[in-house]
């Protein structure tokens, strides 16, 4: 791409204002060319057809590369101890984190529709360019930047119908990309934060508050995680579930702000850098490692028991405490034969993937926490596995993974029978588990420093 050429369109375009109204867009130069990234943060994109509970679930990348998994780092903590809260220092932010993060609230699509100046503007991808398009007028350009006022925040949508309750603070470039559209915001990392927390553990009440706290501390670290991660893109993270829900301010609540606001400027890390910040729903009473995603362990994300002093799972007023799934034979065979590439199934014989029967279906081995290591299914043609996390995808229906890959089986009659405990992967904070926690008086560095064991909290300064 000639920025030179690009750089001569937009003087010519600009020349052309006095003459057509519609021309009050200022213009953003960009030349760059983008290719989707490859990095160890992203999620797959079938997670987002899967069962999601009332807050939204987070899974990690599956690795490819399945080999069988040794051990997991267990700790017994004993959850009648009152935790130990993570060490907290304070210092100026580095200068290289000193920016707006760059988020890609959407990507890849036909058309968005834009509140500008009291107009709704429809935005689409014309060739290689970005066309505008409102009051019978329109223009078109490489991309094009806007700044909300201060304190404001900017409306696009992908539809009229929400455009009126969309709220973005900063800025929204509009580009295209391979003849598809995409609008980056570009936002203050703590007013992001305001478009995270109440989707990702929900907007809660004054008694959780401690529980908002902890989850934007989490959500604060994975988005520094993330600054620069996914230059091939040109934005540091995605919008939806392959990294954190962010939708604007337009769900924000004077306590989710209030918890942004209390925290501010608070990460974890360890050793000195940032840690990898995994969360999920629901975990049943004990959190997982790595090991589920046939990953080496990391010291701060143990499997840790999650348990209150009479036993019951702090997670226990999730509905996902235990769930049940019933498959018929004659639906399983039908299921697994669709499901076993997804699924990363390995198969003991050339001709495995022609069964036409399901003779049994076994947990041979399990990682500590008592989550599946390696599923083997027999066949009329032998047998094949599938490892850890996963098995939720060999038992995929209607585009909804299991829950959980912490579940036994068994038959009953004509029936195959899953009874499960948990949602997610299990690695890392367990939310339903923060929101009891903090009811039950914890704070927030106390509730950290169970899920993430021996970080360190630091405050960032401005």
């Amino acid at each position: 791409m000639d920025c030179k050429k690009h750089n001569l369109a937009a003087f010519m375009l600009e020349t052309m204002r006095q003459s057509n109204p519609f021309f009050f867009f200022p213009i953003f130069v960009f030349c760059a060319s983008f290719a989707f990234a490859d990095d160890d943060f992203g999620l797959p994109d079938d997670v987002q057809k899967a069962e999601v509970p009332a807050s939204v679930e987070d899974v990690a990348d599956i690795p490819v590369n399945f080999a069988p998994i040794e051990a997991t780092t267990t700790v017994t903590t004993d959850s009648s101890k009152k935790e130990n809260p993570a060490a907290f220092k304070e210092h100026q932010i580095p200068e290289e984190l000193n920016r707006p993060l760059r988020v890609g609230i959407f990507t890849g699509v036909k058309e968005l529709y834009f509140k500008y100046q009291g107009e709704t503007v429809h935005v689409t991808a014309s060739r290689n360019k970005v066309k505008f398009e409102a009051g019978g007028n329109s223009t078109e350009d490489i991309s094009r930047e806007f700044n909300s006022e201060e304190g404001g925040c900017l409306a696009v949508a992908p539809d009229t119908k929400t455009l009126g309750k969309a709220c973005y603070p900063g800025s929204i470039l509009f580009r295209n990309t391979n003849g598809k559209l995409d609008a980056i915001n570009s936002v203050d990392v703590e007013d992001y934060l305001r478009g995270v927390v109440p989707y990702e553990i929900g907007k809660l009440d004054s008694s959780r508050i401690e529980a908002l706290k902890a989850q934007a501390v989490a959500a604060r670290t994975y988005a520094y995680k993330h600054f620069n991660s996914r230059e091939a893109v040109g934005f540091d993270v995605f919008a939806d579930t392959k990294d954190q829900v962010y939708k604007g301010l337009e769900s924000a609540t004077p306590l989710t702000d209030a918890a942004v606001k209390a925290t501010a400027g608070v990460v974890m890390t360890y050793g000195g850098e940032f840690i990898i910040a995994y969360y999920h729903s629901t975990c049943g009473g004990i959190t997982e490692t790595l090991a589920t995603w046939n990953r080496a362990d990391l010291p701060y994300l143990k499997s840790v028991p999650d348990r209150r002093p009479n036993g019951k799972p702090w997670c226990d007023e999730s509905s996902y405490t235990k769930w049940e799934r019933r498959f018929a034979d004659k639906e399983i065979v039908k299921l697994f034969k669709t499901n076993a590439s997804e699924a990363k199934a390995t198969f003991s014989s050339a001709n495995g993937k022609d069964f036409k029967k399901i003779k049994s279906i076994k947990i041979k081995d399990k990682l500590k926490s008592g989550r599946i290591m390696t599923l083997r299914v027999e066949t009329d043609k032998g047998h094949f596995d599938v490892l850890t996390d996963r098995t939720r995808w060999l038992f995929k229906k209607a585009g909804t993974i299991l829950p959980s890959s912490f579940f036994t089986v068994k038959k009953e009659g004509k029936e195959w029978v899953l009874t499960g405990t948990g949602f997610g992967h299990g690695v890392g904070m367990c939310q339903m588990g923060v929101r009891a926690r903090a009811q039950a008086g914890q704070s927030y560095q106390e509730i950290l420093s169970h899920y993430y064991q021996g970080i360190t909290l630091e405050k960032f300064d401005r």
